[in-house]
């Protein structure tokens, strides 16, 4: 799938990665929380480097276009079926990169956007394969609303972080609190795959993250940004 978004004070960018490459355990205030998100390799401990897992293009949907509960998760019949939202900081690559020094990471970014890295708990517990599936179904890739350039983001590790489910805060933070500073995780990636044009890269959530359910609204809010806000639905078949 494909987003299109505008660009602050430019044009449009049609979004379509390569590979949307995506951070676990960024923030402390969300590792201490690993023991209510319950998840496969999801603990205590702060990582040494980077945590990564591969997000899907399937998953993108543009501001306002519904998040999607997928049916088959009621053949699953689990007690809890859970499925979460999670406010967080994208990054769109400009141009072709890899081994990119951390001081040169910045000159490669085409620009800045919130993401709902949406998450599907049971299926990231239970599945052999890992995270793969949890966090790959179709839509549970809310981006936008515009993508700024990093020479209008202001500092983009000292933005305000929050997201809003049902128009309640929950999540609340800054992007200075993450484990991995933007330069760091571009240069730790591109040394291990060659990062594309348009590929995203996203930067982690803050604590407070939390299940969504058929009929919510869930908006996430970056300073100087915006906010990209998508209800929530579940699949009709038939």
């Amino acid at each position: 799938m494909t987003v299109t978004l505008p660009i602050k004070n430019g044009g449009d960018y049609r979004i379509a990665p390569s590979k949307i490459v995506a951070l676990g355990l960024n923030y402390v205030d969300h590792i201490k929380e690993s023991q209510s998100v319950d998840v496969s390799n999801f603990t205590n401990e702060v990582p040494t480097e980077p945590v990564l897992f591969p997000k899907t293009p399937n998953v993108l949907i543009g501001p306002g276009e519904p998040i999607v509960l997928p049916a088959m998760l009621d053949d699953y019949g689990f007690k809890n079926c859970r499925t979460d939202y999670e406010a967080e900081l994208a990054i769109i690559i400009k141009d072709r990169i890899k081994n990119c020094p951390a001081d040169e990471a910045l000159q490669h970014i085409l620009g800045f956007t919130c993401f709902n890295d949406i998450s599907q708990r049971n299926l990231q517990k239970g599945d052999k394969g890992g995270w793969y599936r949890g966090k790959s179904l179709d839509t549970f890739g809310p981006i936008g609303p515009v993508i700024v350039p990093p020479e209008q983001i202001g500092d983009p590790q000292n933005l305000d972080i929050q997201c809003r489910h049902n128009g309640t805060t929950v999540q609340q933070s800054n992007t200075s609190h993450m484990i991995f500073s933007i330069p760091d995780i571009i240069a730790f990636i591109s040394r291990n795959f060659t990062l594309e044009a348009g590929d995203i890269i996203i930067t982690g959530t803050p604590s407070g993250v939390g299940p969504i359910a058929d009929g919510d609204r869930v908006e996430v809010e970056i300073e100087n940004i915006g906010t990209l806000d998508n209800p929530v639905t579940k699949e009709k078949i038939g």
